[in-house]
């Protein structure tokens, strides 16, 4: 309680600025104009757990901004970031929110990568009117309400957009492709207790059930835990075909590696949360023939994006940029054009505190525009348009797309 009330407290500051002119006399932008430089948020995991894909949130938006600064997408503005870690956490998180809310020149956020972190921000950039653009959180609770089972959808906050979609597609593409594809009709299902795992799991479950198959058993482990010889005796004696884990590739990996060595040669089938080479890299050879779900088409196979994936290569960042980063630099592109269209309608002239943070929620919710991974638009949620998800299936030690499609239901 007493963080919440602080959070609140940071997040009702009246700012007098968004974007700061530079001084010196040095701010001329070779136009003739002084540059105002706007800062755009990134909050992920940078460190420890879950940071190989939080690295490619940040390089992503990294590209992202040096891109609209070397085209000069909007003159007189020069970007720049602010990544911060949540280390995962969600307190952590909601510590950094209340620091992007208090800075000035942030005017939009790109993140986090855990939807139980998301929560955890929602309402602290909510109350600062500071639009948060999400390239991975999938629960659809974030956007579509704590009721949105039962058919009754509403948006907690305005101010929440993602381009990554939900597990409520997410979760039931991936059953439909382990029972009919697969042909599995047994699982034992695992979640992390967190907001994404748990959530996702709940999904599969549900979803392979209504399609014929049966769930032999259920369990849940602890985020952090290394030692899983308990969980495989159980999912041994379910004597399961396939197991479903909602969760990050932190734990999966060590997962699937002990199941394999108890003599359980059955594979392990995740969501996005799985999909990065450190699982493979970790697990060894027991990662071949696991299965995961990812957000989107493989971003290597999009003609658009073969520039940014040059440039990630090439600048040698840390990370994985083929999960989130081409998601990220698409959300912080959608920042930047509202800024953009903001400055054209207004002579040229950006308008300062509140007032330019409201407009660039405005804006980021109008946006139509071709980005890296596909059309960028929102619906009435704040959900992504892009409904694309590929199945990928480790093969020769690697993830290898086998499947790409949208779910219906």
């Amino acid at each position: 309680m007493l963080i919440l009330t602080s959070v609140l407290t940071t997040g009702a500051l009246t700012l007098t600025a968004c974007g700061s002119r530079d001084e010196g006399g040095s701010g001329d932008n070779g136009d003739g104009d002084a540059t105002t430089t706007i800062t755009i948020g990134v909050d992920a995991p940078l460190s420890g757990e879950n940071s190989a894909t939080g690295l490619g949130i940040q390089y992503g938006v990294q590209i992202a901004v040096d891109d609209a600064n070397a085209k000069k997408v909007v003159p007189g503005v020069k970007f720049q970031i602010k990544a911060l870690d949540d280390k995962a956490q969600p307190a952590t998180g909601q510590q950094n929110a209340t620091a992007l809310v208090g800075d000035s020149k942030v005017v939009g956020v790109v993140g986090p990568l855990n939807s139980g972190v998301a929560q955890s921000m929602q309402q602290v950039f909510a109350s600062a009117n500071l639009v948060q653009i999400s390239p991975s959180n999938t629960n659809p609770e974030l956007t579509q309400g704590k009721d949105w089972q039962s058919g009754t959808k509403k948006r907690p906050y305005t101010t929440y957009f993602r381009t990554a979609t939900t597990d409520a597609l997410q979760g039931g593409f991936a059953a439909d492709y382990a029972f009919k594809g697969m042909k599995k009709k047994r699982v034992f299902v695992v979640d992390d207790k967190q907001t994404y795992g748990a959530g996702l799991a709940k999904i599969f479950r549900e979803q392979f059930e209504e399609l014929g198959g049966k769930v032999g058993g259920t369990d849940s482990i602890n985020t952090g835990d290394k030692d899983f010889g308990a969980l495989v005796t159980k999912i041994k004696a379910a004597k399961a075909d396939l197991v479903y884990y909602g969760g990050q590739y932190d734990e999966s990996q060590l997962i699937t590696k002990q199941l394999k060595e108890a003599g359980v040669k059955i594979p392990l089938f995740g969501g996005d949360g799985m999909f990065s080479p450190t699982y493979i890299e970790t697990a060894g050879g027991a990662s071949e023939g696991d299965v995961v779900t990812s957000v989107g088409v493989p971003v290597d196979t999009l003609p658009a994006a073969k520039t940014f994936i040059e440039t990630y290569k090439s600048k040698g960042y840390k990370g994985t940029y083929g999960t989130y980063g081409g998601y990220s630099y698409d959300a912080a592109n959608a920042i930047i054009n509202a800024v953009k269209t903001i400055k054209e309608g207004n002579d040229g002239k950006l308008p300062g505190g509140k007032e330019l943070r409201a407009k660039v929620v405005e804006e980021v919710g109008k946006s139509n525009f071709e980005g890296i991974t596909g059309k960028v638009s929102f619906d009435e949620y704040g959900d992504t348009a892009n409904k694309q998800l590929t199945v990928y299936q480790v093969k020769s030690g690697k993830w290898e797309a086998v499947k790409t499609g949208t779910y219906n239901g």
